[in-house]
């Protein structure tokens, strides 16, 4: 890694002391179902952020976003949040939360290096908040604990930067294991890898590039209210994927739902098809059965578009020509491709997991969507990565 250690010592005249870096992510599936204590899916990808520190003589912070060719100053004894500090209210963040907890710190020179930035999603920003995390224990010999690091996360996101502390997010950068994805389970704050069992198969991240907006204010769907009429429609299941499942009695479930407005009925049912969805992909891997993980895969895009309204014209677009890519389309109940919108609604992207052989081909249908809609969209290969890690400097 010798260009974070070039470009932390270009800066600062000073040689880094720790270096860590962590992955990026994305989810592909159930992504909004974490207030409503079910599961999601993510997979952490090769798209790494590396943080660098070493300590000041003073109480100053100094960071530095090699890519961007950024510089944000601080100071320990006012870490003020500033819109237009950007991603380097992510790295204050933790130092807050440090502080907060009682934890002394000096001041500090920080460098971020990521091909990828926060922009674009992928679980960059939560990747420089869990690099720094693990940096700042080292240098200092904190010695935390994960479960420490994990309240350090949560104190930052909410206390600092005022959001949901999505723990999906945390425990991806974190716990992720090379040939898995994870699964969150939102009941418990608990994970499992999941074996990727599929060959083959090339996976690709696509920011499609269409202006970011929301069609609604998801927060609504986020009641007490909501979250007991769901309650209620679950059922202890021993033999199901973590011990539970929703009921499948349609007359049972419309009754349960009828008190809320026809949006919220929707999306509310979104969150009941993603979590069987979920339980379908988990069937697939244990059964090495690629077909039924892509009809999950692919039955929860259209929840998502139909039932959440989380979709947009362009990015079914592209979906539409993944389902082009099968070699008998008489026979698309058993595909041998999938795709879906992926990400909290914080933009416009997707995820598509092809036969190697078609990759060509859909990158050719990219440059048709330029021409057509107008936007450049961005293809990224990716594979499954590990989670945060130390980088030697010597």
């Amino acid at each position: 890694m010798n260009e974070i250690l070039r470009s932390h010592q270009e800066e600062y005249n000073q040689k880094a002391e720790v270096v860590f870096s962590a992955p990026g992510r994305f989810h592909l599936m159930g992504e909004n179902s974490w207030f409503f204590k079910d599961k999601t899916l993510s997979m952490a990808i090769d798209m790494p952020v590396y943080v660098s520190i070493s300590k000041r003589e003073d109480t100053a912070i100094h960071c530095f976003f090699v890519q961007l060719n950024d510089r944000k100053k601080g100071n320990l004894s006012s870490l003020k949040y500033k819109k237009e500090d950007r991603w380097a209210n992510a790295v204050k963040a933790i130092i807050y939360a440090y502080s907060s907890l009682g934890y002394d710190q000096s001041g500090m020179n920080i460098t971020v290096y990521s091909d990828i930035l926060p922009s674009a999603g992928f679980g960059i920003t939560t990747a420089i908040k869990v690099a720094a995390a693990k940096a700042i224990d080292k240098l200092f010999g904190f010695n935390c604990t994960d479960d420490q690091i994990l309240l350090i996360l949560d104190r930052a996101n909410r206390k600092y930067l005022n959001q949901y502390n999505h723990i999906a997010d945390n425990l991806s950068a974190i716990y992720a294991q090379q040939g898995n994805f994870i699964i969150t389970d939102h009941r418990t704050n608990s994970y499992y890898q999941l074996p990727i069992t599929f060959e083959d198969k090339t996976i690709l991240v696509v920011d499609a590039k269409v202006p970011r907006y929301e069609l609604w204010n998801r927060e609504t769907l986020f009641e007490p209210e909501n979250a007991l009429l769901l309650g209620d429609l679950k059922e202890t299941k021993n033999n199901v994927f973590a011990g539970w499942k929703y009921i499948d009695d349609v007359t049972d479930i419309n009754e349960q739902l009828s008190v809320v407005s026809e949006d919220t009925r929707r999306r509310l049912l979104c969150i009941m098809r993603e979590h069987f969805d979920i339980l379908e992909v988990v069937q697939s891997m244990e059964k090495k059965d690629f077909c039924q993980f892509a009809r999950a895969v692919n039955h929860s895009h259209e929840s998502m578009r139909d039932y959440f309204d989380l979709s947009c014209p362009e990015i079914d677009w592209i979906l539409k020509r993944i389902s082009e890519l099968e070699p008998k389309l008489e026979y698309l109940h058993d595909p041998l491709s999938c795709g879906r919108i992926t990400g909290k609604g914080f933009g416009r992207c997707m995820y598509a997991i092809l036969r190697n052989q078609d990759v060509e081909t859909f990158k050719k249908k990219l440059q048709e969507y330029e021409r057509i809609f107008g936007f450049k969209p961005q293809c990224y290969e990716v594979h499954s990565a590990d989670g945060v890690k130390e980088i030697p400097v010597e």
